[in-house]
């Protein structure tokens, strides 16, 4: 049960991150005080920060279960790999042998961490 909290959490995390940057993309706008109307409809920017809140509400969950050494670096890692991957697919941003072995390494370093630390 430990385990899918953090899963979701990093899904909600990933998730928001994604909404965002479409609730940016023309012809949308992100909510500002000069178009305050039009920016209120923005619903990918209102899922974006609902999940936002998800990931934050399921972070605090798997603190209660995990060690703060543990959970922050899979959430933060596992977010980072799920976004640039999903940036290739929904936004057509680069992704080359560098990116790859980053995420590659960065994922060898927390597995140690995790499995030294739970």
């Amino acid at each position: 049960m430990k385990w899918l909290i953090l899963l979701v959490s990093i899904a909600a995390n990933a998730s928001a991150s994604v909404l965002i940057k479409i609730a940016g993309q023309p012809p949308r706008q992100l909510p500002s005080l000069d178009r305050l109307p039009g920016s209120l409809l923005n619903l990918p920017f209102w899922a974006g920060v609902i999940l936002y809140g998800v990931a934050f509400l399921t972070y605090a969950a798997a603190l209660a279960r995990f060690p703060l050494n543990v959970v922050h670096p899979v959430l933060t890692s596992s977010a980072l790999a799920i976004v640039a991957f999903a940036s290739v697919f929904l936004f057509r941003e680069a992704f080359g042998w560098e990116k790859g072995l980053g995420i590659l390494l960065i994922a060898a370093g927390v597995g140690l961490i995790a499995s030294k630390s739970s």
